[in-house]
């Protein structure tokens, strides 16, 4: 039969519906809350720049899943805050490298006081323990959805 969907088509289908509602709605909420200015991608990014060692923005744009044109754009925007700062590679000089500036961690440490509380009424209204229960879920998701997944 002709548009049929089967029982695994149709978990699928509800799973992967759910995972992008929540993510739309998880964006608009968490791009509400951060500081006026920023955007959620400028938080991502400083989030990635502030737990890491230096970046090329090739890893950067791998990281993030995103074109090179489109983490470069998302890179000026930050180095014309005074975020980041991004230098020539020592060692390749056709490289840059990405690190994120005092002043760029004084606004993600700001932007992430903002979002957290967010967060935290969130997991709290689903229960900590529930949340805990669908992270290796979500885990394996990313990982197989990934690079080399």
């Amino acid at each position: 039969m002709v548009g049929a969907v089967s029982a695994a088509d149709s978990l699928a289908v509800q799973l992967f519906s759910e995972l992008l509602v929540a993510d739309q709605l998880a964006r608009s909420r968490l791009q509400k809350a951060l500081p006026k200015g920023m955007e959620l991608s400028h938080f991502t990014v400083l989030n990635n720049l502030a737990r890491q060692e230096e970046r090329t923005p090739g890893q950067l744009a791998q990281a993030f899943n995103v074109t090179r044109g489109a983490m470069s754009n998302t890179l000026a925007r930050l180095e014309g805050a005074g975020w980041i700062h991004v230098r020539p590679d020592w060692d390749d000089a056709r490289r840059k490298m990405v690190a994120i500036s005092p002043a760029g961690r004084r606004e993600w440490e700001a932007a992430l006081a903002a979002v957290a509380p967010v967060i935290a009424a969130v997991v709290d209204e689903i229960g900590a323990e529930r949340v805990r229960q669908a992270l290796p879920v979500l885990r394996a998701l990313r990982v197989k959805l990934g690079p080399g997944g």
